[in-house]
């Protein structure tokens, strides 16, 4: 007995330093790696009159609504394409499946030349959105897809189909299956796919480049603007817009989380 009462306080120290020295690396690691890289931006950011003036509130509105309509369009489409990959069986499934990923995996340089190989000026199915806020839009629905998708699929892959089964037998359509039980289940998971989607959006540079022209008051985001900035010498400037839309990214991520745990509180 004694020596297992003298066992007993020994494993619970072994357990509780586990945490502490977890805990610790993990903050130790996020404040080198994010911390202070973001409270080194915020030093360095002056020059506000470069997030005021006109051109900066203009670049700010096009990529927070384009942002917000793409996440939008990815949750409702990436939510399908899962369900398509989970519950059916098709020719060439594999190949989708892998597609899905080709986002991930491309540089975005890439992915706006190709998308400018297909709708540009001498696109092949005559389709020119070249410079158009049209191609901000398809390019950041390119870029955005996976986010969706690869957090809704593993959801599916675990929802317990005896649910829907019962329902079905009791009259249940598809459609209120889906809207009473599944969807419930896959919400958290789409509204996650959603925030990684939007924070993607506003940030992207890459496929932006080339297709939309940076043209003001037209088609240059945010990411544009600030890179115009650095390239006018105004690297203040580039700073205090990267803040602005910093905190408005992190606002809107918070705002998602706020929401998803709400739709999830009756599950704790």
């Amino acid at each position: 007995m004694a020596a297992n009462a003298t066992a007993l306080p020994a494993a619970a120290a072994r357990r509780s330093l586990a945490p502490g020295l977890s805990i610790g690396l993990s903050t130790i690691y996020l404040s080198l790696i994010v911390l202070l890289p973001l409270a080194a931006l915020s030093w360095k950011a002056h020059g506000w009159q470069a997030v005021t003036n006109p051109e900066a509130t203009a670049a700010l509105e096009l990529t927070l609504g384009v942002s917000l309509l793409v996440a939008l369009v990815n949750a409702v489409a990436g939510t399908a394409i899962a369900w398509t990959l989970v519950r059916d069986r098709f020719v060439g499934q594999g190949l989708v499946n892998a597609l899905v990923d080709l986002p991930f995996a491309l540089p975005t340089i890439v992915a706006g030349l190709t998308l400018l190989a297909l709708y540009g000026p001498r696109s092949p199915v005559a389709v020119d959105v070249s410079l158009k806020r049209t191609g901000i839009v398809l390019a950041l629905l390119f870029v955005t897809l996976p986010f969706v998708v690869r957090t809704v699929q593993p959801v599916l892959f675990e929802l317990d189909r005896e649910m829907e089964e019962a329902a079905a037998s009791l009259g249940a359509g598809r459609a209120r299956i889906f809207l009473r039980i599944i969807l419930p289940s896959i919400l958290p998971a789409i509204l996650s796919g959603v925030a990684l989607a939007f924070a993607r959006a506003v940030g992207e540079f890459g496929s932006l480049v080339l297709i939309s022209g940076n043209i003001p008051f037209k088609t240059e985001v945010v990411s544009l603007y600030i890179f115009g900035r650095i390239e006018s010498g105004d690297p203040g400037g580039a700073a205090a817009a990267s803040v602005v839309i910093l905190g408005i990214s992190f606002g809107v991520l918070l705002a998602i989380g706020v929401l998803r745990r709400w739709v999830t509180r009756h599950d704790r």
